[in-house]
């Protein structure tokens, strides 16, 4: 019974896969799985392609088939799929899809299960990346808007910039007494000169002098008089 439905299930194989599946053996062979795939870049590099190698057990579909996952030969390696490293994570993924169909012929269910799969880890990776560019990005906006920013004003920074203004107006006004009081002592030092009493005046010989010089007639010794200050 079991090998009457591995050939009706490969018939049917060969009408959804045409051009895709290749006979290894009555038993064997291999299906070609073309990922639909949206390059995250302006990259030229074809969607990658999954090989999947099918053997029937004698006893399959009640067992499940032998599997095996392989690149086509000198495919370019994806750069969001490595098939020799994700091989046994797709392979894995399939164990839950084959429990559930034991008894029932599978392969186009596991196909269609092994493509969704593989496209959602590449469409995860690709995410990723583009998350790691849009964090990038921000934290760049994010620096360059900082220098755009002020200090942020808490309590305190107020109260320290509070007290250095108030000692600041401090030093501002004494300095600004010390140079008034400078001005004003500089101002005092320029005063007119001292006048002399008359005792200081006869005392000094000033007086005497302007009447006593022989070659005068008395006019110039008034005229000194004159310009004498005397205070009172």
């Amino acid at each position: 019974m079991g090998r009457e439905e591995q050939t009706e299930e490969r018939e049917v194989l060969d009408s959804i896969f045409p051009d895709e599946i290749t006979d290894i053996s009555e038993t064997e062979y291999r299906v070609s799985i073309l990922l639909e795939v949206t390059e995250d870049d302006d990259s030229t590099t074809e969607p990658p392609t999954l090989i999947l190698s099918v053997s029937y057990p004698e006893d399959y579909p009640d067992v499940a088939p032998r599997l095996d996952l392989s690149a086509p030969p000198n495919a370019p390696k994806h750069k969001h799929l490595d098939i020799q490293d994700d091989k046994t994570k797709l392979l894995d993924g399939l164990t839950e899809t084959i429990e559930e169909n034991l008894g029932m012929a599978m392969i186009f269910t596991l196909v269609t299960t092994l493509k969704d799969e593989a496209e959602s880890l590449i469409l995860q990776r690709q995410q990723a990346v583009q998350a790691e560019k849009d964090a990038a990005i921000a934290e760049a906006e994010a620096e360059e808007n900082r220098k755009f920013e002020g200090t942020k004003v808490t309590i305190e920074t107020y109260l320290d910039w509070s007290r250095r203004f108030k000692e600041e107006m401090a030093e501002a006004k004494k300095k600004a007494e010390e140079q008034r009081e400078a001005e004003e002592k500089k101002k005092k030092g320029a005063k007119e000169e001292k006048k002399m009493t008359g005792r200081e005046l006869w005392e000094s010989g000033i007086a005497t002098r302007a009447f006593v010089d022989e070659d005068d007639d008395g006019a110039d010794a008034l005229e000194a008089m004159k310009k004498l200050k005397v205070e009172a």
